[in-house]
């Protein structure tokens, strides 16, 4: 456990200012501006510093002016201590404190004969380089007092001009000269009590404050068993192969980013598996809660000709298929078969999944909804998972979709609950669903996941096949997906078994997904669709059966737009 050092921000500051006998003397005050590729940054918060010989202090305009969301930093440079005192207000009446003693005297430079003039004054350069980025400095002594906008550089001089990489510059655009300044006094003016805490701590505890995580599911059981049931918090269908939880999500902008996180351990179960993160919709008179509830059997029917039934795949006027957030794969029994030994090989205890989901935060913003994951297994002791969805926030989010339809999802995650497997693509009509736009989506596209499955060494596992996507006729877009990267997740596979050739069945490529890994979505380019009907065809020469095996393709489409 992490020690917490219990003194107060305000104590501390008073023991430094006794130890130093810091007064109010003279100093400045010096407002900083952001610009990025020569263009100044818009709407930005100015560096605000306040500095004097012995002290700096680095905040900004809005919480000068108390207008600063929460949460806000500020750093106070004591340069006698030779400490960095960093202040985080988390909440109205909650801030965290940390102090370095060490980074100051780490901190060292390149001079150079270099010379320039800001705002009336000489400076010389000064370079570093910190985590491969060049770091030139702008500094100058003829003001007699330093300090700078970050706490790089605040021993050299007055900063008066920062440059990161040649493009982003932080520059001076006005000093004032201030007859009383304690940069203490000013930062406790800002502030409420804070507790001092090590250094690591603070630096988790102000990283999560930056973004909102919304908790889903921790350690929870994906299993096949008579025995799992459902409580007052997680429903549980199709013999435990579902979890459901109802999400009560907030108000997402139009910039913030929205993330899946997923963590999987094998509980019991050996096997690479199929697994779906989704959200059920609930926007019209039927939805996949129905089938979960009353069997895949009540869910409407779609059928192509080739003699099968298909539960709950297609949009209709009355229905909704799943939307999925994230299609991912389990690798061959990760942590539970970790004791099996092979040379050079230290197996992975866990392994993380991660998503972008931003196109889709319209279908959950300002909603309740039910998320649920899928893991089709057949074991009782099956698999282990945590999720939480981060929605962080965005000052130019290059994501400009307002529009998130979902028309088809194939993956049968009431695979356990007699829900058809994705075997339409046997024939030439594969799959197709017509739909209506009320009015015109200006640059569509379909979010497009495929992955192929089944038939052994010669099922649409380990055979590439090519999907065709039509729009109203026309074929639009055409491609094989196909993974051969999955040897680079070994290490990810301990029951992975070995062959006679030098491989494991965890190195063989496959249509899309890898074991241990999750199946990236493509985006296929619509242009603007008129307001109307319209209609989407897939089609995948999917391979004839052999004996008892046989061929599947899990895809899921939805269509984004403006």
């Amino acid at each position: 456990m992490k020690k917490i050092i219990t003194i107060t921000l305000l104590s501390f500051l008073s023991l430094v200012n006794a130890q130093t006998k810091v007064k109010p003397t003279k100093g400045l005050k010096i407002i900083y501006t952001r610009s990025s590729n020569g263009k100044l940054i818009e709407n930005q918060d100015a560096i605000l510093v306040f500095s004097s010989k012995s002290e700096t202090l680095i905040t900004s305009e809005k919480i000068n002016n108390g207008k600063a969301l929460y949460p806000f930093e500020q750093s106070l440079i004591n340069r006698s201590e030779n400490k960095v005192v960093q202040v985080t207000q988390l909440q109205k009446e909650k801030s965290v404190t940390t102090v370095d003693s060490l980074s100051l005297a780490k901190q060292t430079f390149e001079f150079l004969a270099e010379t320039k003039t800001i705002l009336g004054y000489k400076c010389q350069k000064a370079k570093t380089i910190i985590n491969s980025n060049t770091i030139e400095l702008w500094y100058t002594n003829e003001l007699e007092i330093k300090g700078a906008p970050t706490s790089l550089g605040q021993n050299i001089g007055l900063v008066l001009e920062m440059v990161r990489n040649g493009n982003f510059v932080i520059s001076a655009s006005k000093i004032e000269k201030i007859k009383n300044v304690n940069p203490s006094l000013e930062l406790q003016k800002y502030t409420t009590k804070s507790k001092l805490i090590d250094g690591l701590s603070y630096k988790d505890l102000v990283w999560k404050s930056r973004f909102t995580t919304i908790k889903v599911f921790e350690n929870e059981i994906i299993n096949f068993s008579d025995t799992s049931k459902s409580n007052d918090s997680i429903l549980r269908f199709a013999n435990g192969t579902i979890i459901l939880k109802k999400i009560k999500f907030p108000e997402i902008k139009k910039s913030d980013l929205l993330f899946l996180d997923l963590i999987e351990q094998s509980n019991g179960d050996a096997y690479d598996r199929t697994g779906s993160v989704f959200v059920i919709p609930q926007d019209k008179k039927q939805s996949f809660l129905d089938g979960l509830q009353y069997g895949s059997k009540t869910l409407p029917i779609y059928e192509n000709g080739n003699g099968k039934q298909y539960q709950g795949i297609v949009a209709t006027n009355e229905y909704t298929p799943i939307i999925e957030l994230m299609r991912f794969f389990t690798p061959f029994g990760i942590k539970q078969y970790n004791y099996i030994q092979l040379k050079d090989k230290t197996w992975h205890e866990t392994v993380p999944y991660r998503m972008d989901i931003t196109d889709l935060k319209s279908n959950i913003s300002g909603k309740t909804v039910y998320v649920g994951t899928f893991i089709g297994n057949y074991d009782k002791g099956g698999h282990k998972i945590s999720m939480n969805i981060t929605i962080n926030p965005s000052e130019s989010s290059l994501n400009k979709n307002n529009i998130s339809i979902p028309l088809f999802n194939t993956t049968n995650v009431m695979e356990m609950a007699g829900q058809e497997y994705a075997t339409m693509f046997n024939h030439e009509k594969g799959l197709e669903v017509t739909f209506v736009v009320d009015k015109e989506i200006k640059n569509a596209k379909l979010r497009y996941i495929t992955t192929g499955h089944g038939g052994w060494e010669n099922g649409d596992e380990f055979v590439p096949k090519k999907n065709t996507i039509f729009l109203n006729g026309k074929e639009i877009f055409s491609f094989i997906p196909w993974r051969q990267d999955c040897g680079s997740y070994r290490l990810f596979n301990p029951a992975s078994g070995n062959f006679n050739d030098g491989l494991s069945s965890s190195d063989l490529s496959r249509s899309n997904w890898c074991p241990g890994t999750a199946t990236n979505p493509i985006y296929i380019e619509l242009g603007d669709l008129k307001a109307g009907t319209h209609t989407i065809q897939v089609k995948i020469p999917q391979g004839a059966n052999e004996g008892g095996s046989f061929s599947a393709w899990n895809v899921s489409g939805v269509l984004l737009g403006e």
